[in-house]
């Protein structure tokens, strides 16, 4: 069997295109705007960014080593808490392409700094960095504080259970409106349930709505 090359290896990479646990970068100009996609990958399955390649999967090379440094800054001084990462680089075509590896973390969620310091989180849907909802919030709060936790059923958990059979998928707001109950008391019941694997999130229309499994 004929051995990789690391030209072959990355022009594999490249065919995948950019998906869930790929993205491409032409360039780092900015460490806060890596810093969402090592949250979004951290937050959610992993990934891997390649830089030095450019949308359209053509092969630019990184330009100066300033951008190696851009990536420590992001996962160190623009991630909280910081992020571990694993970086490689591969000379192709005559040109040096870094290969960034970020793990899915147990612990979340990694938030990610904006321009006035704000931390937010993000979660990857595809091939884009999504700004993670309170219910996203909620599941990884859930998640730390669990400990042999039981559901009941009373009449509230009944309700948002019949909601999700009538409106295929539900969206949060028509839950408040339907049930009558606060936007607190909604992204609570409905981590819950998604935690225990009754219920999913789906990402529709550019907004996050709600189904049973």
């Amino acid at each position: 069997m004929k051995e990789l090359t690391n030209t072959d290896y990355i022009h594999l990479l490249i065919a995948e295109g950019e998906h869930q646990k790929q993205d491409f970068k032409f360039e780092i100009s900015d460490a806060r705007k890596i810093a969402r996609t090592i949250s979004a990958f951290a937050n959610t399955d992993g990934g891997r960014l390649l830089i030095g390649v450019k949308d359209n999967g053509k092969i630019a090379g990184v330009r100066s080593e300033e951008e190696i440094y851009m990536i420590e800054a992001a996962a160190q001084m623009y991630c909280s808490p910081q992020v571990d990462y694993s970086s490689y680089t591969y000379r192709v075509e005559g040109k040096q392409v870094l290969l960034v590896q970020i793990e899915s973390k147990k612990s979340k969620p990694i938030y990610a700094k904006n321009e006035e310091g704000k931390l937010l989180a993000y979660v990857r849907i595809k091939d884009e960095n999504i700004l993670a909802t309170p219910v996203h919030l909620r599941i990884w709060q859930q998640d730390k504080s669990s400990n042999g936790e039981l559901i009941t059923f009373t009449e509230r958990e009944q309700l948002l259970l019949k909601l999700l059979e009538a409106e295929i998928p539900l969206s949060l707001n028509k839950y408040c409106r339907k049930a009558g109950i606060s936007r607190r008391a909604a992204e609570h019941l409905l981590a819950k349930f998604i935690r225990f694997d009754i219920v999913e999130m789906v990402f529709k229309d550019h907004k996050f709505l709600f189904k049973l499994k």
